[in-house]
């Protein structure tokens, strides 16, 4: 048995397809869509408290009764700094003024980290998907152990081969390999350390030199044709984020999915300016106005984000998404607007092909 059957009947799934868990687009909705079409649904809990989880599992759970993936943000919690946060709001003043509103007086750290959220540790135990991943890094080896024991699947994202080490060591099951064209936010551990922006299909063939866990490919994958060749490079699975985000089950607003299916979704860009974290998201005002020379250090994760949410919220009312988070990876041209089942049966007929 090879690492992808392995994986395939570990899962119980069909198709080597994992749809990314997409936190604030990912819906119960689509998960079970993706789930019930052979594949991994997933649910993007990063910016859930533990009753808005548990909502969404249990929402998903009625929907399907196969297997899916919740995803949780294992970030260092913010240091806050009242200086760089009043220099952030002072430079995002015209902005503000542009929509409507005066800045506010202070941002909030509005995402509890995992591991520090023990009442959403508990509700994972309690309601028991099968399978569990983490972003940004990994919590406690007690909870892990706790995980296990519940026999509940666990993964990983890992952007450089360090990270898949310490997921290896840790007794992660698989490893999330995050190239740097992936959409969102990108899974590096410590935000300070050189990033080597390795791509896909380096990554997945470093960590299939390195180790025997099974690699998910994840980054700048849209169709089954990009599929096959990760695969062939080693992968035992791939996930899709971008890709999923036009189809009918996403949350995804209008503003979002027009400039996703605009020529502007070719322009994307990893930056810090929407959240405090590199992530990649189309182009526009906010990132180019955050990026200017002389532009002051963002007031760092998620406090950032708080600055942003409160902008787009105000300019959006008045018919302005210049300032929206809108998510998307470099293969972002290449999305379809399909119903998320027809899209993972279209997506395994290229990779057929």
């Amino acid at each position: 048995m090879n690492s992808r059957e392995k994986l395939l009947k570990q899962l119980g799934i069909k198709h080597p397809v994992i749809q990314a868990p997409m936190a604030g687009v990912a819906t119960p909705q689509l998960a079970a869509a993706v789930t019930n079409a052979g594949g991994l649904g997933s649910l993007g809990l990063g910016a859930s408290s533990a009753d808005q989880a548990r909502e969404m599992i249990e929402q998903t759970q009625a929907l399907t009764a196969g297997p899916f993936n919740v995803n949780v943000f294992c970030h260092q919690p913010a240091l806050r700094n009242a200086g760089s946060e009043a220099a952030w709001l002072d430079h995002l003043a015209p902005l503000f003024a542009e929509a409507g509103i005066a800045p506010p007086s202070s941002l909030k750290e509005i995402y509890t980290s995992f591991i520090e959220d023990k009442k959403t540790q508990e509700v994972l135990l309690e309601l028991k998907p099968t399978v569990v991943s983490f972003h940004f890094g990994l919590p406690a080896a007690e909870y892990l152990a706790a995980l296990k024991e519940a026999g509940i699947y666990t993964m990983a994202t890992a952007t450089c081969s360090a990270e898949a080490a310490e997921i290896e060591a840790a007794g992660i099951d698989a490893i999330v390999a995050q190239g740097i064209e992936a959409g969102g936010h990108r899974g590096i551990f410590n935000t300070d350390a050189t990033d080597e922006c390795l791509s896909t299909a380096v990554l997945v063939r470093l960590l299939a030199r390195q180790t025997t866990l099974p690699i998910i490919a994840a980054g700048g994958i849209m169709d089954g044709f990009a599929m096959k060749a990760a695969l062939e490079l080693g992968a035992a699975a791939v996930q899709f984020g971008t890709a999923f985000v036009l189809c009918p089950e996403s949350s995804a607003n209008n503003a979002y999915r027009e400039a996703l299916k605009s020529g502007r979704s070719a322009q994307t860009r990893l930056t810090k300016v929407l959240s405090g974290r590199p992530a990649r998201g189309i182009v526009n005002r906010l990132i180019t106005f955050g990026e200017e020379k002389n532009s002051p250090p963002t007031a760092g994760y998620p406090v950032t984000y708080d600055a942003t949410k409160r902008l787009n919220a105000a300019a959006s009312k008045l018919g302005n998404h210049e300032f929206a988070a809108q998510w998307a990876g470099q293969g972002a041209p290449l999305a379809r607007e399909l119903p998320a089942a027809d899209l993972v049966a279209l997506i395994m007929e290229e990779g057929r092909g």
